[in-house]
């Protein structure tokens, strides 16, 4: 019998959190089950194994961080909306590491997949941000990424100790992105074509 109060969301919820306090490698069924006070064996009546598990935790993770982005750029447009979300990122970066590397690490297993409607949710929050710059078609998808790679490369250093200088690391985050700002407002860049 399944202990009273225990599912598939609670676990992965519980799971999320230690992820976030040991990493996401050192996550083990058998920490988890000690947390939430079971025998190990117990955990396989909410999840399959513990790649379902971390499964589970990418797609909570970027549901977690589309609505976070979302939340965070409410009624913002243009540079207010960039740093928003910018922000949004950086701290739920900070603040779960653990999952945000699942989700990082997840790839979808099919088309029903719950992760791929979340991480479409994250990137249509991102795209909103985009939208105010008033970009081209063919641009969007290159600021896209240029975003993510910049917010996440910034915050997983931060996370991991990687800025040692004694310059303040929040004023280096803004200027990030105000210089980020600045590209999307003079995107004239033409990338380079095949073979050049």
């Amino acid at each position: 019998m399944p202990r009273a109060g225990l599912d598939p969301a609670s676990v992965t919820v519980a799971a999320a959190a230690l992820a976030d306090e040991v990493g996401l490698d050192r996550l083990g069924m058998g920490q988890l089950a000690e947390r939430l006070g079971v025998k190990t064996p117990s955990l396989y009546k909410h999840v399959t194994s513990q790649a379902d598990l971390t499964h589970r935790i990418a797609v909570l993770a970027m549901v977690e961080l589309g609505e976070a982005i979302r939340d965070a750029t409410q009624g913002r447009a243009g540079s207010d909306a960039l740093a928003a979300a910018a922000g949004a990122m950086r701290t739920y970066i900070n603040r779960y590491p653990g999952r945000y590397e699942a989700g990082n690490r997840a790839t979808a297993a099919g088309p029903d997949d719950p992760l791929l409607a979340a991480g479409d949710r994250l990137l249509g929050s991102l795209s909103a941000v985009l939208r105010g710059f008033q970009l081209e078609p063919g641009q969007e998808i290159h600021a896209l990424r240029m975003l993510r790679s910049m917010v996440h490369g910034f915050a997983t250093l931060e996370v991991n100790g990687g800025f040692q200088l004694d310059t303040d690391v929040d004023r280096s985050f803004a200027w990030m992105v105000a210089l980020i700002d600045q590209g999307l407002r003079h995107p004239d860049v033409t990338a380079p074509t095949e073979g050049s």
